[in-house]
């Protein structure tokens, strides 16, 4: 396992080579085997390839230039560049997975105490899923990009995937056309520290 951490990266360049439906589901099914608080599974995937995938990239744009006009993120739109590179990184991949949770409450929601750490929790608990899902690909021989600028198309690609489910992640997968080197971490001084009484 310590290898397949250490091998991981975040691919931005794909080969144009399809994924089999077998590979996918061990990456879902990796993602499934996650914890997750309260053993709730706060989780959903929706796994496109082709058409679909194409449906899903247009959402995603539609949503950033939604953003340059009547923007959601009012104070992140010296973003939106880097936005549109992650969608062309989507339209190379071979497949892109919506992450989304059935539990999840709207961002805009305003929550009581217990509600804001159902969703802390939720949050966690999704992470550790596409972080199994990035590890399993990398197991596979196939490469990950964890995408977090999907929130610049929330609603877009929210009505894409269907359904009452909020919008966690994108995770675009597909053979690697470029191998990164490592990025620098912190010392374990920097970004730790040990306590014994």
């Amino acid at each position: 396992m310590i290898e397949a951490i250490k091998a991981r990266r975040s691919i931005r360049h794909f080969l144009p080579t399809p994924l089999s439906k077998e590979q996918l589901e061990e990456i879902v099914r990796a993602g499934m085997a996650a914890p997750s608080a309260k053993n709730l599974q706060p989780w959903h995937f929706v796994v496109t390839e082709g058409e679909a995938k194409e449906r899903v990239c247009a959402a995603m744009e539609a949503g950033i230039k939604r953003e340059r006009h009547s923007p959601m993120l009012p104070d992140t739109r010296h973003y939106l560049d880097g936005a549109f590179e992650t969608l062309r990184v989507m339209r190379e991949a071979a497949a892109v997975i919506l992450i989304t949770s059935p539990i999840a409450r709207p961002l805009s929601a305003t929550m009581t105490l217990d509600q804001r750490v159902t969703e802390i929790c939720t949050a966690q608990s999704v992470g550790a899923a596409i972080e199994n899902m990035c590890l399993q690909a990398t197991a596979l021989g196939i490469g990950s990009l964890w995408i977090c600028d999907s929130f610049f198309a929330q609603a877009e690609l929210r009505a894409e995937a269907g359904g009452d489910s909020e919008l966690y992640a994108l995770l675009a997968l597909g053979y690697a056309a470029e191998e990164p080197a490592a990025r620098p971490r912190r010392a374990l001084s920097e970004s730790s520290e040990w306590k014994t009484e």
